[in-house]
């Protein structure tokens, strides 16, 4: 699990994370994701060189307080981002991303910590894009219950 403090309210830094589409402005290795639905993502990233692709399922999301997805086509993927109001203008990010190293490049990289070092590097992009731009490019505060 990583965490991060960003300089910006809870509800602004929520709703950018809402914003799947925009993630490969901050996220290495993620090419595109687009929204199907409101629950539904389909994710083109590049692992190691290897293209790949798969979909995914908000699995919850609670405005300013979580958003999990799991992917939904035999890869396993998934992640719970947490946010945490600290002040008016501060809050704290954590992330838990969790997915299955495919091939021995991935597993090697993920015996020597590269995915961690991923997730936080990141979150320190996230962090850096929301704090230059002063305001999220969108939201969707919807609620989606576990297991529903």
């Amino acid at each position: 699990m990583e965490a991060i403090e960003v300089q910006a309210p809870l509800s602004t830094v929520y709703n950018q994370w809402t914003q799947f589409e925009s993630f490969p402005e901050f996220m290495g290795g993620v090419d595109q994701i687009k929204q199907l639905d409101a629950t539904h993502l389909h994710w083109v990233v590049n692992v190691h060189g290897q293209r790949r692709e798969f979909d995914a399922e908000v699995t919850e999301q609670h405005p300013d307080e979580r958003v999990a997805w799991k992917s939904t086509d035999g890869k396993t993927h998934a992640g719970v981002i947490t946010f945490h109001r600290l002040d008016d203008n501060k809050t704290r990010v954590t992330a838990q991303i969790d997915w299955e190293p495919d091939g021995l490049v991935e597993k090697a990289g993920a015996a020597l910590g590269v995915d961690d070092r991923q997730v936080k590097s990141d979150l320190a992009r996230f962090k850096e894009f929301i704090e230059q731009r002063g305001a999220e490019t969108g939201a969707w505060r919807g609620d989606v219950e576990a297991g529903s």
